[in-house]
């Protein structure tokens, strides 16, 4: 039986490079592409009519948190196909499911839970060769690569201690990446707002980047503040990554904070743009929106984080420990940012909670959670909820539109969705809207970007900002990841009242020239599992 061969017919063709589009047909035998020209033969191809459509390379997320989901969600793949996504990375922010030890197993997964959801026994965890192996075994909707995630080597190491690793510590640290890269890693995730990487030095840091950088990675990072200390934060690691020698993305660029509006994302793409003028080939991610997502403990400021969740809980019920936390609350920290006292209880969202009898709490900000239930002060629920709860997860109102618009402007931004799988009724609508957003309100409504330049930020360029090759763009030899929908009827469909409603108008994907999606439903399973430089 010979391979699949489907011609699609007449369409304006954006190549995924940002240059102009064109009416060709693009011609899919197996997995690639085999030819782009007009009026070409079909002979005895399937032929899909794609007049008056948009076609170009399916979408790439690099910043999507789906690592355990991709094994534990029967459905996945449906709000993912439905923006055209055909490819996504895992392992961001320094969040993975593994390396895991049976010592800070339990901590590690409860508190990874607003961001991966639920990793349950069983999962081929082993080792990265296992993760690996895994992937490969399951019927993929879309082609998956993954980061190794520094927080949780660390965690693996010594749970969340504030400790520095020790020499042998770190050794140990950078054999796990070794052991990642070779198992195939586009390279390595740092989340230095989180714990236990907050407390991790900068020769620390330039130690694990360079494990990375000398097999080839990139180093994607949460970096440590995105509001009074953008700029400083920023500057940190790009000092880290040129030290370490590893190409630099930072992850889901942003000013947050009221205070910082219009003013230091300015100071941060200064200093992004000095930098790329020295030859450090240093750049950004963002997601289209101007609420972030994260976990509630990230609302905690260093003096009161502890290393263990029945740590924080002893702190909280010592006497005046109340009143401490509330505050170290209303306090300024320097280096770190304070979202209390910078945005306000009022834009601060809960999204998911994973116990407890607070189901009425889902979808309210803070400030209105508190005064429904009779507290003086939003702090006291935020206390409240820590005692009672193993985790959860939050919604932060926390940016400028002009500030992202800045953002999307740049010609080194890609665009990432940032998507949590945290298993609530209520995330973050960019897990199913994202990309779709991008092109119905930063193209079509505002213009704050061309056609031309959005597919290019959500294709091309985000594949070689990890070095995913051979897709990403039109071209006869790459992999047919095809993504093909009427302009003006492509739209996301949820928000943070209804963040569940999937995207709307994508027509058809193709993912290794395999029909992945059409008609709104999955059609087949025909993904991979990418490798660096494959």
């Amino acid at each position: 039986m010979g391979q699949n061969k489907i011609l699609i017919r007449g369409g304006l063709l954006y190549d995924g490079t940002g240059g102009e589009p064109f009416t060709a047909d693009l011609l899919v035998e197996g997995k690639t592409i085999a030819r782009m020209g007009p009026d070409l033969p079909d002979s005895g191809a399937q032929v899909i009519d794609a007049r008056g459509k948009v076609v170009c390379p399916g979408f790439i997320d690099i910043h999507r948190h789906c690592d355990a989901a991709v094994f534990t969600d029967q459905d996945f793949g449906q709000i993912e196909l439905a923006q055209g996504i055909s490819t996504t990375v895992v392992g961001n922010c320094g969040m993975a499911p593994l390396p895991v030890d049976p010592r800070w197993k339990e901590e590690m997964y409860r508190y990874i839970r607003p961001v991966l959801g639920t990793v349950p026994h069983g999962l081929p965890l082993a080792d990265y060769a296992a993760y690996t192996a895994g992937l490969k075994q399951l019927p993929l909707p879309l082609n998956m690569a993954f980061l190794a995630g520094a927080g949780a080597i660390e965690t693996s190491l010594k749970g969340f201690s504030r400790a520095p690793l020790s020499a042998k510590e770190l050794e140990k640290a950078k054999a796990f990446i070794a052991q990642a890269m070779d198992a195939g890693a586009l390279g390595l995730s740092f989340g230095i707002m989180y714990q236990p990487e907050y407390f991790s030095s900068r020769e620390e840091l330039e130690s694990l980047a360079r494990e990375a950088g000398k097999r080839g990675g990139v180093l994607c990072t949460h970096i440590r503040g995105e509001g009074d200390s953008l700029a400083a934060s920023v500057e940190e690691m790009i000092q880290v990554a040129g030290n370490a020698e590893i190409p630099l993305n930072i992850s889901h660029l942003k000013a947050t904070g009221i205070q910082n509006w219009g003013k230091t994302i300015f100071k941060a793409i200064d200093c992004i743009e000095q930098a790329r003028a020295r030859g450090q080939p240093v750049a950004a991610d963002f997601y289209p929106y101007t609420g972030g997502s994260t976990t509630i403990l990230s609302l905690l400021p260093p003096t009161v984080q502890a290393d263990k969740p029945e740590a924080l809980r002893a702190q909280l019920t010592a006497p005046g420990g109340r009143d401490f936390l509330k505050a170290e609350l209303y306090k300024n920290h320097p280096g770190w940012d304070n979202m209390v006292t910078s945005i306000g209880w009022d834009r601060i969202i809960l999204s998911s909670l994973s116990g407890g009898n607070h189901e009425q709490y889902l979808g309210k900000t803070m400030d209105e959670a508190a005064r429904n239930e009779g507290y003086e002060d939003a702090a006291d629920l935020l206390a409240d909820l820590l005692l009672d709860q193993e985790t959860a997860g939050i919604i932060v109102l926390s940016m400028d539109q002009e500030d992202v618009d800045t953002i999307a402007r740049l010609p080194w931004t890609v665009v990432i969705s940032d998507s949590l799988y945290g298993g609530t009724p209520h995330p973050h609508p960019r897990l199913t809207g994202a990309f779709p957003k991008l092109l119905r309100e930063y193209v079509r409504e505002r213009k704050i970007l061309s056609l031309k330049e959005a597919i290019h930020k959500m294709t091309g360029l985000a594949a070689d900002r990890v070095g995913i090759k051979n897709r990403g763009r039109l071209a006869p030899g790459n992999y047919a990841d095809i993504a093909i929908f009427k302009p003006e009827c492509f739209t996301d469909q949820g928000d943070y009242l209804n963040p569940l409603r999937k995207a709307a108008g994508m027509d058809l994907v193709m993912v290794n020239g395999t029909i992945a999606w059409r008609q709104d439903k999955t059609e087949e399973y025909s993904g991979s599992v990418l490798s660096r430089g494959v």
